[in-house]
């Protein structure tokens, strides 16, 4: 399988779709809407499984790419009632502190992020009275947050349940509405209606300084421990 797609070189307001499942084989409708994707003119696909197997994903690839687009989507099935582990990876990887949010991480700012997911439960189990307990919608808000974060627009999430016994019909026209939806953005009815992403800056001060990393810790312990050997070793020449 062709793990990475563009239909056009999108510049400025292109669209990235990151689409992860790990397992494609087994997927009923992930598949279908990856394919759908791939069809639509200036959209930049990236099959995440496909292209990092070993997890080892291109941070500055990566960043490149969302540069380039106006509109970010993550196309996932539901898992543990949230994403899949590689597409976790990627954002714990790509949206670093200082590029994506921060003082300085303003690279996302003003940019759209919408949600394509599945779930293989039916909609009536996302209930009070349900085996899940809550509304799906109760699971939203960590997506929600990334976007605010980043200074991105949260848009309406499209969400197709029971993947795993819903009608051929129904699956088609699924398929068909996000087609339909990614082709013609960023002019959907409702664009205008929606607000403005929220701010949520992240001062200075609840973030480790550059010198506090790691490296820097680990550097400061061994030449400490320098001197102090080489000041015993010093007195008890005197």
């Amino acid at each position: 399988m062709t793990t990475t797609t563009s239909t056009g070189t999108p510049q400025g307001g292109g669209t990235y779709v990151l689409a992860a499942h790990p397992h494609w084989r087994d997927s009923r409708v992930n598949r279908r809407l990856l394919a759908a994707a791939r069809a639509v003119p200036g959209v930049d696909v990236n099959d995440l499984y496909g292209t990092y197997p070993d997890y080892a994903i291109d941070v500055e690839a990566e960043q490149r790419r969302l540069e380039r687009a106006q509109l970010v989507v993550l196309l996932h099935p539901i898992q543990w009632y949230s994403m899949p582990a590689l597409q976790k990876l990627w954002v714990d990887e790509v949206l670093a502190y200082g590029w994506a949010y921060g003082p300085e991480g303003i690279a996302l700012q003003g940019k759209d992020l919408w949600l394509v997911a599945t779930t293989g439960s039916p909609e009536s189990s996302y209930h009070p009275q349900g085996y899940h307990r809550y509304f799906f919608d109760a699971f939203l808000p960590p997506y929600e947050q990334t976007a605010a974060l980043c200074g991105m627009r949260f848009l309406p999430p499209l969400i197709f349940h029971g993947a795993r016994s819903a009608p051929e019909a129904e699956v088609a026209a699924h398929v068909e509405v996000f087609a339909q939806r990614l082709g013609s953005y960023p002019d959907w009815p409702e664009m205008d209606e929606l607000d403005a992403c929220v701010a949520c800056p992240v001062p200075e001060s609840d973030r480790p300084a550059e010198s506090d990393d790691i490296g820097k810790v680990v550097e400061r312990v061994f030449q400490t421990t320098m001197s102090r050997r080489l000041a015993a070793t010093t007195d008890g020449s005197a």
